[in-house]
């Protein structure tokens, strides 16, 4: 069986397998460096080697300049120097290191990052605010027992809070707030009124922050944990309050929100030369500790929370247990969020898994030629296993309300920009392909349009070549000659009639041919 899709007018170094490998992670932050080296072992995991923390208060002046002060810029790269000379000398193999939210949001954060890695050798890297929270929370989930319940992770940092929720394991929130505990005491704590009102003018910037951002509904009562200097300085400051020893592991403390309202209140009381004496509290903290705890008091009066507790490990070690997860032959499949998302809205898993692998066949053959770039085969493979999420709400329009429910789905884990382009892909597997009179492709960036329209026109095909769920193409071959493609496609058992196939995808090859300017022609192999 034949069949022809007319072309339309064009438009506008490692350790072996096995070997134990130090590794480390370094967090560039708005208050704090912080450097983590650790030995890992595919049988037994992370075992910590060596930390190292400095506060070279990278965001000092930040908020009123836009840009990060000299001082502190000499401040952190002596910091770091340290960090990379620990590493020389515990014998680290792998470095990985990231900024947030101070050098991602300063004028001057790319020179900082360019002379990190010029100077000094390390391999510093800026990542998004959902990144930064996803890393906290995979330091979080693999500490706590998450499964079975609902979740919020903060990580109060000195630029910026990052919130992030789960239910049952499955992320479908992240935030990222100016909520920072360095950025809010330079800004409101500025001691030209009064502690207690400063410190009231303070909250009621935070609580409309937060009412806008977090449904107090959705997360009321969940558990919430800590992540971060600003929650293990609570937990050591409430032990010591209890009469233990403020020394003592914070990890897993629950601090209740009665004891979080009275350390504020009696902390504000105090003078700054006061605070640095309190036990439980690290001097260099005493000055932004009320910002710190105030966002907490707020974030726990919002979800209506009694309690939060602490977590003692964070984004330094989420980034070691990505760095091991890559070596490791255990780690989880990196489409399990697609998957279970896919399964969740009652998804045929036979025929999204068999359009995932006819598509990347596809594209692993043209995809040179339409110009894709290596990082859009993650997001055709995520559109091939969600395209049909939609069937969910109902058949007709399945593939409109697919849109709607990806473009909201954060717990699929892909950031905010690629999550909108797998959710376009797959709003257009069926029907009509890209259009400029569409609003929400129109809105995207020229460059995110053309993906959408390769990776909608690779997608159209596979989905049209199993028209019938019934798994019956085996494989494809490609021929691309001047004037046209050939598409053959082999059955999965001999003899079997693929003419339902054939149709099915020179109906929706549409899109291929225009971006290729050549006829499609789609056969059963002989």
């Amino acid at each position: 069986m034949t069949a022809r899709a007319s072309r339309t007018a064009p438009s506008n170094s490692a350790s072996p397998q096995g070997a134990r490998e130090r590794i480390a992670a370094i967090d560039v932050g708005s208050n704090s460096v912080r450097l983590l080296v650790a030995e890992y072992d595919p049988a037994s995991g992370l075992s910590v080697i060596d930390e190292l923390k400095d506060q070279p208060r990278l965001a000092a002046g930040l908020a009123a300049t836009g840009s990060l002060g000299e001082e502190a810029i000499a401040r952190a790269m002596q910091a770091l120097a340290r960090m990379r000379e620990v590493c020389e000398r515990r014998g680290v193999r792998r470095i990985a290191a990231v900024a947030t939210a101070a050098v991602r949001e300063a004028d001057n954060g790319k020179l900082f990052v360019r002379r990190v890695r010029k100077e000094l050798d390390i391999p510093l890297r800026i990542i998004d605010a959902e990144t930064e929270a996803a890393l906290s929370y995979r330091s979080v989930a693999h500490h706590f027992r998450l499964a079975g319940e609902r979740a919020l992770v903060a990580d109060i940092g000195g630029g910026s809070l990052e919130l992030i929720g789960a239910v049952d394991g499955l992320v479908e929130l992240t935030q990222s707030l100016p909520l920072g505990a360095v950025r809010l005491t330079e800004l409101y704590l500025t001691g030209e009124r009064s502690a207690r009102k400063e410190l009231a003018g303070l909250r009621e910037h935070v609580a409309r922050q937060l009412k806008r951002r977090i449904s107090s509904r959705e997360w009321a009562a969940a558990t919430v944990i800590g992540s971060g200097g600003t929650f293990t300085s609570l937990g050591r400051m409430a032990q010591a309050r209890r009469g233990l020893s403020a020394g003592d592991s914070v990890h897993g403390v629950s601090v209740t929100a009665a004891e979080v309202e009275q350390l504020l209140d009696w902390l504000a009381s105090r003078s700054p030369d006061e605070r640095r004496q309190v036990p439980g509290l690290s001097p260099e903290r005493a000055d932004i500790i009320l910002a710190g705890l105030a966002v907490t008091a707020e974030l726990l009066d919002r979800l209506r929370g009694r309690s939060i507790t602490v977590s003692a490990f964070g984004l330094r070690e989420g980034l070691l247990l990505e760095m091991a997860g890559a070596r490791d032959a255990s780690a989880p499949d990196p489409l399990r969020l697609f998957r279970e998302f896919a399964e969740r809205c009652q998804s045929d898993r036979k025929h999204v898994e068999q359009v995932r692998t006819l598509a990347l066949q596809l594209f692993d053959q043209l995809g040179e030629k339409l110009g894709c770039g290596p990082e859009e085969r993650l997001l055709l493979e995520a559109a091939g296993l969600l395209h049909d999420v939609g069937q969910l709400v109902s058949y007709r329009k399945h593939h409109k309300h697919s849109f709607e429910l990806l473009t909201h789905a954060e717990r699929i884990g892909l950031p905010a920009r690629e999550r909108a382009i797998v959710a376009l892909v797959s709003r257009y597997h069926r029907k009509t392909g890209p259009r400029s009179i569409h609003p929400e492709f129109a809105a995207l960036p020229l460059e995110d349009q053309a993906i959408v329209r390769r990776l909608s026109g690779l997608l159209r095909v596979a989905d049209g070549l199993d028209r019938g769920h019934t798994a019956a193409v085996e494989s494809l071959a490609t021929e691309l000659t001047k004037h046209q493609l050939t598409i053959r496609i082999v059955p999965r058992l001999a003899r079997a009639d693929l003419a339902l196939e054939c149709w099915g995808a020179t109906r929706k090859a549409d899109v291929l041919a225009k971006l290729l300017k050549r006829d499609v022609v789609i056969s059963a192999a002989e």
